[in-house]
């Protein structure tokens, strides 16, 4: 098995999750007491954020570029990049290394498709739900996407940073989102992308009318597959 480099702590809420399904999906492809060959990097989520906040997007680039080195070093053969909204910087990080990246809206558009849908909605951050340098690479990808209207992309938003990322999961948030979510239904959503790691924490398979797509869960799955090809 090749080993998988891990640029997580954004939040480590989520990189504890991707940690569980590789191992999860090690174990169900090889059986008994496999688990996966893993290296983590994590990063303090709070510098990030505000970085994030600020616009300061190429320090955080070099923050993560420099978690991309230290992880080939390591011995990392492949890489993935724990969060959607820091994908906004996938190409700079890529562009430090020599292992390949495994890009989460690739793997998540890939599933989306192997599905038979191809017009869905996308919760995140309000960073991936307006910003191009994701939908921008599903829709390359073959489909599109529906995000909310303003007021509930605040919604969301505010959710994933005041709760979630902090481990903290409010029926009341749920309630939120479903509505968010059937709203992207009416409009036309044949699916619903979890566009944020932390998501999968408060949305399953039941919390909504139509099929999700859970990211964190999709990506893990894509690079235990990449791990496990010759």
């Amino acid at each position: 098995m090749k080993t998988i480099g891990l640029i997580g702590g954004m939040s480590w809420e989520s990189t504890a999750e991707y940690y569980r399904l590789l191992n999860e999906f090690t174990r169900e492809r090889l059986g008994g007491l496999h688990s996966a060959r893993c290296v983590l990097y994590s990063v303090d989520f709070a510098e990030i954020e505000q970085m994030q906040v600020q616009g300061r997007w190429a320090e955080a680039a070099e923050i993560l570029a420099e978690a991309a080195r230290s992880l080939e070093a390591a011995g990392a053969d492949l890489m993935l990049i724990c969060t959607n909204t820091m994908h906004k910087v996938a190409d700079a990080v890529e562009a430090a290394v020599s292992i390949p990246l495994l890009h989460l809206a690739d793997a998540t558009a890939d599933a989306v498709r192997a599905a038979g849908l191809s017009r869905v909605g996308l919760l995140g951050t309000a960073f991936t739900m307006e910003q191009d340098f994701y939908r921008g690479r599903l829709e390359a990808g073959g489909l599109h996407v529906y995000i909310p209207g303003s007021e509930q992309r605040t919604v969301v938003h505010r959710i994933i940073y005041d709760e979630l990322c902090l481990g903290v999961v409010k029926d009341e948030s749920r309630a939120a989102y479903q509505k968010v979510m059937e709203d992207l239904v009416a409009f036309g959503a044949e699916g619903i992308i979890l566009g944020c790691t932390e998501i999968e924490l408060l949305i399953g398979p039941a919390d909504s009318p139509v099929p999700v797509f859970p990211t964190a869960r999709l990506h893990a799955a894509a690079a235990v597959d990449a791990a496990l090809s010759d």
